[in-house]
């Protein structure tokens, strides 16, 4: 069962969010959409399947979804909570053809963009949205073009599903390469070539989400939350979230707040 409550609406998009409460393995019947829509995963994960194409959407990755273009989707690790942005004008039609892949990659950046668009006293009316907008747009027109063969891109997805599950055995290059049953440095160019960054840098690009939303729910103990996502200490979780997001986890904790007041963050 799916349920949407619109949370903006535009000459140019509608803004809604998206709860699934679905928990199979198989795949849907056929979904079409008249216009152009973009979803971004808030929590949860699930399968999509496109023009013969599988991948995982999540926080991480999210997908477009073009008009009359057939999608269906399988929730084997059940229900999801997403948004989507339904482009009623034509702010998507320049470049839209090139786009190949459905998948859309959201970096951190984008990620708290979107969390800030749905926090609670947040300004939808200008400054959110143009600020996921700013980051969006550009996301999905620099997608890479996907040429890798399918065992390849497989293997790449395997990888990431692992990665975002919290599967035994992928704290290492070597670790999770034994698991998929393949090479240290066969999996690690794979990786690299289909995903366009490194396993650790994806690893931690996961783990940053997981802040993320740890500090969405109200997350104050920022030595806790380090442990708890693997880091060696606060310091190393501070790094790495500057690194990604160029804001420390005390600012995103202060961007986060209800009481924080309409804001976006700065580049």
């Amino acid at each position: 069962m799916r349920t949407a409550r619109r949370l903006i609406e535009s000459p140019h998009f509608v803004v809604s969010a998206v709860e699934c409460a679905d928990d199979h393995a198989g795949w849907s019947a056929p979904e079409t959409s008249s216009a152009a829509q973009i979803v971004l995963v808030r929590r949860g994960r699930f399968r999509l399947e496109s023009q013969g194409r599988q991948l995982t959407v999540e926080p991480t990755t999210g997908y477009l979804h073009r008009p009359g273009q057939e999608i269906r989707f399988a929730h084997p690790a059940g229900g999801d909570v997403c948004t989507s942005i339904t482009f009623t004008g034509d702010v998507l039609t320049a470049g839209l053809d090139a786009v190949r892949s459905p998948a859309v990659r959201v970096d951190a950046r984008l990620e708290l963009a979107h969390r800030l668009l749905l926090r609670p006293g947040a300004d939808p009316g200008f400054a959110a949205v143009e600020a996921l907008l700013d980051l969006l747009l550009p996301a999905l027109r620099e997608q890479p073009q996907d040429v890798s063969p399918p065992g390849r891109r497989e293997l790449a997805d395997r990888a990431r599903e692992a990665i975002v599950a919290d599967e035994p055995g992928c704290a290492s290059l070597t670790a999770l390469a034994r698991r998929l049953r393949t090479s240290p440095s066969h999996l690690s160019h794979t990786f690299r070539h289909h995903v366009g960054m490194p396993l650790s840098r994806y690893r931690n690009r996961v783990r940053v989400s997981r802040a993320l939303t740890r500090l969405d729910q109200g997350e104050t103990d920022l030595a806790a939350l380090a442990a708890g996502l693997g880091f060696s200490d606060q310091a190393h979780l501070t790094r790495v979230m500057r690194d990604e997001l160029g804001h420390t986890p005390g600012r995103v904790r202060a961007l986060l707040s209800p009481d924080a007041g309409p804001c976006r963050p700065s580049p």
